[in-house]
């Protein structure tokens, strides 16, 4: 059995975080996770509790591909929970693919910098066994590796969809910012014909007096 920890600070406060890695996948920087679906999703208490299942590629060195097998797409069950009121978001993942003889479980936890709130600390760990196959603490070493490139992937990805809602929010504010200009144009022109027409009126009204 292998397990691996890492820790990793954000620049972005909580509920950016948070948000970004509910739509983390796919992005271009880590492409191993293809796609995800929902399985169940409810609220408890105020707690978001969310069942999904990862599709993903699995990416084994010619020589264990021989001794396991490289299916297409390989599948993991992804439980989560998000307490926005504690401000905790804890994702808990386990394959399903090799599920007879390998086991990785990954536990993530986003929460507030505990001296920094406008940051965000991501804690990992992962555990990793393979049991019944040759060579079975040689392939628990390659995976971990794999587990910590992918970490790094991961981060990087996570910051990628954070430039994109970024530039999402940025993209909003001037649309309405423009919104709100073209108005006022409009409605200052509504306003000036308004008034030149009263004036007009008024004219009009004073030669008839006379």
């Amino acid at each position: 059995m292998k397990i691996w920890t890492s820790e990793h600070i954000f620049n972005h406060p909580w509920e950016t975080v948070a948000q970004a890695a509910w739509r983390k996948y796919p992005n271009p920087i880590n492409t191993a996770v293809i796609g995800t679906d929902v399985v169940e999703r409810r609220v408890v208490d105020g707690v978001l509790h969310t069942h999904r299942l990862v599709s993903s590629k699995w990416y084994f060195p010619q020589w264990a591909q021989k001794l396991i097998g490289s299916p297409n797409v390989c599948y993991a069950s992804e439980k989560s929970t998000v307490d926005p009121q504690q401000r905790l978001m804890t994702l808990k993942t386990i394959n399903l693919t090799f599920g007879s003889f390998l086991s990785v479980y990954e536990t993530l936890s986003y929460v507030p910098h505990p001296t920094d709130p406008s940051k965000t600390l991501l804690k990992q760990e992962a555990t990793v066994q393979v049991e019944g196959v040759p060579l079975n603490r040689y392939m628990e070493d390659v995976l971990t590796k794999n587990i910590s490139n992918n970490a790094g992937k991961g981060r990087q990805g996570l910051e990628w969809v954070i430039g994109k809602l970024n530039a999402e929010v940025s993209s909003v504010h001037s649309i309405t910012n423009e919104i709100l200009t073209q108005t006022k144009k409009s409605l200052d022109d509504i306003t000036d014909q308004a008034r030149k027409s009263m004036d007009e009126l008024s004219a009009t009204a004073q030669k008839i007096h006379i």
